[in-house]
């Protein structure tokens, strides 16, 4: 009974308005931002399929190519230009992109000359889904078909020539993972793999940040406070209490990972969502849809396996949780923690940017044990090792973050249980106070 008070005391200390303001802004926030996403490439990819042309060499043949661009469903807009001044050409037509077809055109096409365009784009940010709409290539693309097609004619190719000229062998892509196979390219599946996989390590991150901060700056607000002195003097099993200070803080940092989850879910489905639907349209292949590909590939995950993703994400913020309890103990201010914290933030970042770039399992022999070696690693790894069945992998890792649990458990459970944990410091450049007591004597 003592126990539940005191998990209820420590989970109303941690759960404040404060804390629930906060979780529902992100949340809001990473929805608004999928919402941002999906208007951004819905314009972008629709803006592709609408030409600004400035005809200057007005003639029958380009008044045909505009009749064959709108019949291939580009949308034309002739736009009248004059000079050579493109900042003030797009400017006075307000528009982002133009191509400008030069006079002449049509007469280096009659004398089977390669003729010349003028594209013109502007660049008003480093952002590449707010550049992909004032890009020319999709209208480049498009005239250059056409004036392909008007030289295949001039050489008495038919259309069926000049398709198996453009494409002069079929190519059927299959994947295989596992020694199962799927009629798709490596390259699909793998983006989508990585946007999945993208949302667990950043909530990782974020949560070892997180807990390590609000846990060391409890512990030392209560030894300042002396409310910590109190407490362990109360009749109390010390080991309730730190059961209880760890408990609360890890429902608190489960609490943040489902919302921080269910909003980086959001973001990535707006983005993800937009992208395929007005891909699919785009791409004229025979391959399988790629959600039925990755499941006849054994790459999508079960409940079960979410179930241990959970399970090691629980060991995870518990392996942190512990730590920061003993670092937070040697911290006699607030401002300490900033300090303290760099050890797990470092034990946090090498496998997060790791895991964004490459495959832990692909590194030589001596670097991954290295790399496995920090018990973040194994949750970071988590979901590509259980969609390409690395198994022994993943539950080698998780039985190492449950040893590691036991070892840090252990060391706090000691330091907690002794008066160390009110007496333990690090001095930060200070003197100690042997060497402060030494002074003393000196100087009387």
């Amino acid at each position: 009974m003592k126990f539940f008070n005191l998990l209820k005391k420590e989970l109303a200390e941690l759960i404040n308005t404060q804390m629930i303001v906060s979780l529902i802004a992100v949340v809001a926030l990473f929805m608004v931002m999928g919402n941002i996403m999906t208007t951004t490439v819905e314009e972008a990819v629709k803006s592709e399929y609408t030409i600004n042309i400035s005809d200057r060499d007005n003639t029958e043949f380009t008044a045909k190519l505009f009749d064959t661009l709108s019949g291939g469903g580009a949308k034309v807009n002739v736009i009248n230009t004059e000079g050579d001044d493109y900042a003030q050409i797009l400017e006075d037509a307000g528009k982002s992109a133009m191509v400008i077809i030069p006079e002449g055109f049509t007469a280096a096409i009659e004398n089977g000359e390669a003729p010349e365009l003028i594209s013109v784009a502007s660049m008003k940010s480093s952002a590449m889904m707010s550049n992909l709409s004032n890009s020319n290539s999709g209208a480049l693309e498009f005239i250059s078909n056409c004036i392909s097609d008007t030289f295949a004619e001039m050489s008495g190719l038919t259309p069926e020539d000049v398709a198996l000229i453009n494409s002069p062998v079929t190519v059927m892509e299959n994947t295989v993972v596992n020694g199962k196979s799927a009629a798709i390219d490596t390259d699909t599946i793998m983006n989508k793999i990585s946007m999945q996989s993208m949302i667990l390590p950043i909530v990782v991150f974020v949560l070892i940040m997180m807990t390590s901060q609000m846990l060391m700056s409890a512990i030392a607000n209560e030894k300042i406070d002396k409310t910590l002195e109190t407490l362990l003097s109360a009749p109390v099993s010390r080991t309730a209490i730190l059961g209880s200070k760890m408990l609360a803080a890890a429902i608190v940092a489960l609490l943040n990972a489902v919302c921080y989850m269910f909003a980086f879910s959001k973001f990535m489905s707006g983005a993800e969502g937009s992208i395929s639907d007005d891909m699919a349209g785009m791409a004229v292949t025979d391959f399988l849809p790629v959600d039925k590909a990755m499941e006849q590939l054994g790459l999508t995950l079960g409940i079960g396996d979410y179930i241990l993703v959970g399970v090691q994400l629980f060991v995870t913020i518990m392996i942190c949780l512990s730590v920061s309890l003993i670092l937070g103990s040697l911290i006699s201010d607030t401002k300490q923690a900033q300090t303290m914290i760099m050890p797990l933030m470092f034990m946090a970042l090498i496998p997060y940017i790791i895991s964004m770039f490459a495959d832990v399992n692909s590194l030589p022999m001596a670097l991954r044990i290295v790399v496995y070696a920090i018990p973040f690693t194994h949750t970071f790894s988590a979901i590509p090792n259980l969609s390409f069945g690395n198994t022994a992998v993943f539950f080698g890792g998780l039985a190492y973050q449950i040893v590691v649990l036991a070892v840090c458990l252990f060391f706090a459970l000691r330091l907690f249980k002794s008066d160390k944990i009110l007496t333990a410091s690090f001095n930060f450049g200070q003197k100690s106070r042997f060497r402060r007591k030494k002074s003393a004597a000196e100087e009387e």
